[in-house]
């Protein structure tokens, strides 16, 4: 009978077991501000730039465009985000901030950091780069570019 692996014994394992501790802690502390974590990922994709076609969004975002529809509808219900429609094509439209979601996203920008120093500050900083530049490194190797939104 072959040995079986324990499930700390895989790396993957460990940084789901990390990146759900943290995301959850994330989600519960968006959530006081009325908004999901997926949500908080498009404002922030939004944030610093002009309106933007939804198609386009969905790329810069590595996302389906029904996603990018689905989020972006229930921003525009929540007034954090406006369409703007395209004159030249009338099925055409652009997403943007509104200027309560402009004014919602440095709010939750400290809220990630927050979260993340919370979580991070065990290690010591030259660890945490470390970690930071290992998780990069990987990113980059294996291509990944979908934003990580659950």
């Amino acid at each position: 009978m072959s040995t079986v692996s324990d499930l700390t014994a895989h790396t993957g394992y460990l940084l789901r077991m990390v990146s759900n501790a943290v995301s959850h802690e994330f989600a519960r502390n968006v959530a006081g501000e009325g908004v999901t974590v997926a949500e908080w990922v498009m404002l922030r994709s939004l944030y610093g730039g002009g309106a933007i076609a939804p198609s386009a969004l969905a790329r810069k975002m590595g996302m389906t465009k029904g996603a990018i529809s689905k989020l972006a509808e229930r921003l525009l219900e929540k007034g954090l985000v406006e369409r703007t429609e395209n004159h030249d094509d009338r099925r055409g439209h652009s997403l943007s901030l509104s200027a309560a979601g402009s004014q919602k996203v440095p709010i939750l920008a400290t809220l990630a950091d927050g979260n993340d120093m919370a979580f991070f500050s065990v290690l010591p900083p030259e660890k945490h780069a470390q970690l930071r530049a290992l998780l990069q490194a990987l990113i980059e190797k294996h291509g990944l570019t979908a934003t990580p939104v659950d």
